[in-house]
């Protein structure tokens, strides 16, 4: 269809140039009278053998450009191409490095029976709330198994499928589901607490409850307590940001900067329980 419009569009313009030539060639004989005719017979015999000329020099100028056309078209097909290949690579680049980073984790969980899971769906309306992976009872994995991503926990699994799992996570709005016993380790023992919230401006998990028992300061480390019964103990979260008094008065909340990147999450470890 687009090349019959070209041609339909060359003839068009051939004409015109066929028309201008005419009229160029009336108005030199209306301007000369009919003695400057007889004289100069030659003159007007040449404009009318150059009119084949003029339109095929046209037509052939036409061609070129038509031709340019098509150069620069497939041109710059072959430079889209080009740059999707560049993102292409960049990507499978990425997706190495997270692997990577999952291999590192795996080797630090000798302890623990896990099993490595790749996500498959994360809607953006609950990103911050949950995700999909491709593991599920087929593979052992049960709800309320903790999940780590990276270096730290994301999450606990919620429902479970045949081959696949929901995982909710630390940054979810849920706090029925999603509440984390953990303990902090000081230079002076440790302090228990819950993690239940999270601070999306800050991008911070908040563990509540916690009882100022021992000196708790920024920097140090945040783990699963295993006291709730539901995950190991001594996964590692995340650090301490910073430390202030609860609404209540009695205890303290205790902002933590976690470990995982939680809004890149490509590839996670689902801790089955203690090794055997």
């Amino acid at each position: 269809m687009k090349k019959f419009r070209l041609k339909r569009w060359m003839i068009v313009v051939v004409i015109l140039a066929m028309a201008v030539i005419l009229v160029t060639v009336v108005n030199r004989w209306k301007k000369n009278d009919a003695d400057t005719a007889m004289n100069d017979p030659l003159s007007v015999v040449g404009d009318i053998v150059m009119i084949p000329g003029r339109w095929f020099g046209s037509i052939d100028s036409l061609s070129r450009l038509v031709n340019t056309y098509e150069e620069n078209k497939n041109l710059k097909g072959e430079i889209e191409q080009h740059d999707d290949l560049k993102q292409n690579v960049k990507n499978q680049a990425q997706e190495i490095e997270r692997l990577k980073v999952e291999e590192e984790l795996s080797k630090t969980l000798t302890d623990y029976e896990k099993v490595s899971a790749t996500v498959i769906t994360r809607s953006p309306d609950t990103w911050q709330d949950e995700l999909i992976v491709d593991r599920g009872s087929d593979d052992g994995v049960t709800e309320n198994m903790a999940v780590m991503s990276q270096k730290g926990v994301i999450g606990r699994v919620t429902e479970v499928r045949e081959q696949s799992s929901k995982i909710e996570l630390l940054t979810s709005d849920n706090q029925n589901s999603n509440h984390f016993p953990i303990k902090i380790g000081t230079n002076n023992g440790e302090s228990f607490g819950i993690l239940n919230k999270y601070e999306e401006k800050k991008q911070q998990l908040i563990a509540s409850q916690v009882t100022k028992e021992k000196e708790i300061k920024e920097g140090d480390v945040v783990r699963t307590s295993g006291l709730g019964g539901n995950s190991p103990a001594d996964l590692v979260i995340g650090t301490v940001v910073k430390v202030k008094p609860s609404s209540n008065g009695i205890d303290f909340e205790v902002y933590v900067k976690p470990y995982a990147q939680m809004y890149d999450i490509s590839f996670v470890t689902i801790i089955k329980g203690m090794a055997e």
